[in-house]
């Protein structure tokens, strides 16, 4: 972000502000390394540390956590809440909070509120003071996203399960040495996160034998955190440098609390106490004798000989037709959903826990049987394999017919058409699926209202497009069709409860498959001119080409799951490019008014 010499001087002139630390605060830390830096800046920050109570948070936040503190340049310099987990450091944020107004309070949907993310989770210290109140680790962040968050550890996220506005994401861990659930922010907060747990750690290290893991925290003074998470945060430390904004907070904190982040003030400190983090440059080997077999009318069977890698392999991205289809953790896949006699070409490339991509495989090919697709035109949900019956509403994920649902703020336990029926009920979320092939010409689904509300209708997207809706009432039970939505190749099927509150069970989805030329969104955008380049992207940028952008108000951005990514507004008034900082590597969805397109983040 541009900002105005004018603007820099007033911050340097605004943070005197604050106090900053004091001559010969580190002194005693000269000269040490190792746990001994690590205990002697225990005491230095243990000293003078006031304990203002959990409410007083909310006051701290008046300082501490606004978008231009004390004159500091930030992202909107509106003087907004800064939330890590909805700051759009590249364009609009798609909400903001005002300082002492949506604090939580209830939330269901992200934007709705405000409240105190402990980026150490309290339940590993049974909320216990002075950690439940330490403002150093505790940052204002959207109810909502915290919640997703809730008590899982930070690291980088392969397969995911839930992905903020932002682009923070929820998912399982390929951080070397974890594969449990965890959590990531974006890029431009790695850093911060990092220095936070650093100080946790730091500060509270007497007491780390008597807290709970988390599947994070060590159980010993030194080095104070599970190996596999001191690496990762020892990476992101080194690849976020500390920001004005983190200087601008650590002073502030300083005036509310009376100690400091150590780790902001001298960064080097971290790999003087814990040694440079691991990284891994090296590729793993592609994958061998990829095969085909096992045709069917609408599948495909494929194996092969395992990549290897120096540290270790995360998992396999299965392509059809030079697509990305799915990603599997093993050496085998069944890739459904394709087209009756239809010759299609797979190939696998291996990626290994840091994201590093072998080169591709072998391609092997396969022509599909004759005969009709599987039941109910191609593909089918009927819901009896979902987890067990349950209240809670929550993330449910299974898997059936080769492929993975994902349903947010859902619960386990209604039916609509009798009670030996399972249907899945959503709140405040969606249902989604994996990448599946073939197509979708139709849809078909039944939608009924539990619990009190009013009538409504949930919203069907392909590939992040809405094609139709579902309505529903206390009453109905009726298969609804939605017509002639012809989407050719990938797809992931959404649908998304967009009322909040309302409690939707949904039953026997079922879809066709389309083997047309092109779908009709497809052949829109062919006529448009409607071009993304280079394609994958790389650099963080990307070009479009087409007639009239500069009329485009909006463009936004999906992962395959349909999640939204970003939005950004007026994208083709200056340029016709759009920056991608802080996107993973991927396949997305860049959606503008009628039209839209697929690209990979390379």
């Amino acid at each position: 972000m541009k900002r105005t010499l004018l603007s820099i001087m007033m911050g340097l002139v605004c943070t005197s502000a604050f106090a900053q630390a004091p001559n010969g605060y580190y002194d005693q830390a000269s000269g040490l390394s190792g746990a001994t830096l690590k205990s002697k800046l225990k005491e230095i920050i243990t000293a003078g540390h006031i304990d203002n109570g959990y409410g007083g948070l909310w006051i701290a936040y008046q300082t501490t956590d606004r978008d231009n503190i004390a004159g500091i340049p930030g992202y909107e310099n509106d003087g907004t809440i800064l939330d890590m987990y909805s700051e759009n450091p590249n364009g609009t944020d798609p909400y903001s909070y005002a300082y002492g107004t949506k604090q939580c309070g209830t939330y269901g949907v992200e934007g709705d509120c405000y409240n105190r993310e402990h980026v150490v989770p309290q339940s590993l210290f049974n909320e216990n003071f002075p950690m439940k109140s330490d403002v150093h680790f505790i940052r204002p962040t959207d109810g909502k996203v915290n919640g997703m968050r809730s008590n899982y550890p930070f690291g980088t996220v392969g397969s995911t399960s839930y992905v903020s506005q932002n682009g923070s994401k929820l998912g399982t861990s390929v951080s070397p040495g974890y594969s449990g659930i965890v959590f990531e922010p974006i890029n431009a907060f790695k850093g911060d996160v990092a220095r936070m747990i650093f100080y946790f750690v730091t500060r509270y290290e007497t007491q780390l034998s008597t807290f709970s893991s988390g599947n994070m925290l060590g159980g010993s003074a030194y080095p104070g955190l599970q190996t596999w998470e001191l690496n990762q945060l020892l990476a992101w430390h080194n690849a976020d440098p500390v920001s004005q904004a983190e200087i601008a907070r650590n002073n502030a904190s300083y005036t509310f609390q009376g100690n400091r982040n150590p780790f902001i003030d001298h960064p080097e400190y971290a790999n003087q106490i814990w040694g440079a983090p691991v990284v891994d440059n090296e590729a793993p080997t592609a994958a061998t004798n990829v095969t085909a077999s096992n045709p069917t009318a609408s599948s495909v069977t494929l194996t092969w000989t395992a990549g290897t890698d120096n540290i270790g392999v995360a998992g396999y991205d299965v392509y059809v037709n030079g697509t990305l289809y799915s990603t599997v953790s093993g050496t085998t896949a069944t890739v459904t959903g394709l087209s009756p006699l239809t010759t299609y070409a797979f190939y696998v490339i291996t990626r290994d826990a840091y994201g590093n991509p072998s080169p591709m495989s072998n391609t092997a090919s396969a022509t599909t049987l004759a005969g009709q697709p599987a039941a109910n035109g191609c593909g089918s949900e009927n819901f009896e394999t979902i987890p067990p019956a349950s209240t809670s509403y929550t993330t449910q994920t299974w898997t059936n017919n080769n492929i993975t649902w994902t349903a947010t703020d859902a619960r386990t336990d209604q039916n609509i058409l009798g009670t030996t029926n399972r249907a899945i009920t959503i709140r405040n979320g969606s249902l989604t699926s994996s990448t599946i092939s073939g197509g979708i010409q139709s849809l078909s689904a039944r939608a009924q209202l539990k619990f009190s509300g009013n009538p409504g209708s949930l919203d069907v997207k392909v590939n992040g497009v809405t094609v139709g809706t579902i309505p529903y009432t206390n009453a109905s039970t009726e298969l609804v069709t939605i017509n002639n939505i012809n989407v050719s190749g990938n797809i992931v099927i959404s649908i998304v409860n967009p009322v909040t509150g309302a409690r939707v069970a949904i039953d026997d989805l079922s879809w066709s498959c389309y083997s047309g030329s092109l779908a009709t969104v497809e052949t829109a955008k062919e006529k448009s001119g409607f071009v993304i380049y280079p394609n994958p992207v790389r650099n963080n940028e990307l070009s479009v080409k087409g007639e009239n952008l500069e009329k485009i108000s909006k463009v936004s951005i999906y992962d395959l799951s349909g999640k939204l990514i970003r939005t950004v507004e007026n994208p083709f008034r200056h340029s016709n490019k759009i920056h991608l900082n802080g996107l993973a590597k991927g396949t997305y969805i860049l959606a503008a008014d009628a039209f839209s397109a697929k690209f990979i983040v390379e």
